[in-house]
C-alpha cells in the first residue's frame, strides 16, 4: 500500500512539473514576440525621427535588420543616413504579384532599401546588402533579400550544374579521341613505306640480272 501511495505522489508530482513547464512556455515565448516587437518599433522610431525616413522604407529596413541577424555571414546591419535617399531606398507603386516564385502574393506597393552588413569575419569586406518588401497599405505581406549566404538547396543545384557540365566535356573529349582513332594516318603510311621498300627491292632485283646478262655476254665475246 505504502509503495503504491509513494508512486501516486511521485506521478502527481510529475504531472505538476510538466504542467508548470508548459504553463512557462506559454509565457516566454508571447513576451520575446513582444520584446522583439519593441525593438522593431524602436528601430522604426529612430529611422523615422533622426535619419527621416519614411514610415514604410523604416518599417523595411528594421524587419531587414531582424532576418539579417539570423545569418551565419553577418555579426549586425548598418544603416547609414545615405540608405534612406532616393537613391538606396524607394517606395513604388505595384498591384501585382510580389515575385514569380513562392511569394506570389499580390501587393500594392513594393519598398527597397539600401544597407551595409558587417561580417562576422573581420576579415571580410563589407555586404552591400538589399532588402525588398511587399506592402498592403501598412502591413508587410512579403520580403526578400540577397542573403550573403545562399540556401543549402541552391548550392546543391549549382553543383549538379556544374557536375553536368563536367560530364559534357567528357563525351565532348570522348568524340575526339574516337575521330583520331577513325583517321588511323599511321596504318597508311606504314603501308606506303612497305610498298616504297618493296619496290626498291625490286628494281635492285632487276638491275642485278641486267649486270650478270652484260658480264655473261662479254665472257663469250672473249673466248671467241
Amino acid at each position: 500500500m505504502d509503495c503504491n501511495h509513494a508512486s501516486r505522489r511521485l506521478l502527481f508530482v510529475a504531472g505538476q512539473l510538466a504542467a508548470c513547464a508548459a504553463s512557462l512556455m506559454l509565457i516566454v515565448a508571447p513576451a520575446a514576440r513582444a520584446d522583439q516587437l519593441d525593438q522593431h518599433n524602436n528601430l522604426v522610431n529612430q529611422f523615422v525621427t533622426q535619419l527621416h525616413a519614411d514610415p514604410l522604407v523604416a518599417d523595411c529596413a528594421a524587419h531587414g535588420d531582424f532576418v539579417a541577424s539570423t545569418s551565419a555571414a553577418l555579426d549586425h546591419v548598418e544603416f547609414p543616413p545615405s540608405s534612406f535617399d532616393s537613391a538606396h531606398s524607394s517606395m513604388t507603386p505595384w498591384n501585382d504579384s510580389f515575385d514569380e516564385g513562392k511569394q506570389r502574393v499580390k501587393v500594392d506597393t513594393i519598398v527597397t532599401v539600401d544597407g551595409i552588413g558587417i561580417p562576422k569575419d573581420s576579415g571580410n569586406a563589407p555586404y552591400d546588402l538589399k532588402f525588398r518588401c511587399g506592402y498592403v497599405g501598412q502591413q508587410m505581406l512579403a520580403f526578400s533579400w540577397n542573403d550573403p549566404v545562399p540556401p543549402a538547396h541552391a548550392r546543391s543545384e549549382r553543383g549538379t550544374a556544374s557536375q553536368g557540365g563536367a560530364h559534357a566535356k567528357g563525351k565532348h573529349s570522348t568524340k575526339k579521341a574516337t575521330g583520331s582513332k577513325k583517321g588511323t594516318p599511321g596504318k597508311s603510311s606504314h603501308k606506303s613505306s612497305t610498298s616504297g621498300t618493296k619496290s626498291a627491292s625490286k628494281s635492285t632485283k632487276s638491275t642485278t640480272k641486267s649486270t650478270a646478262k652484260k658480264t655473261t655476254s662479254k665472257k663469250k665475246t672473249t673466248a671467241h
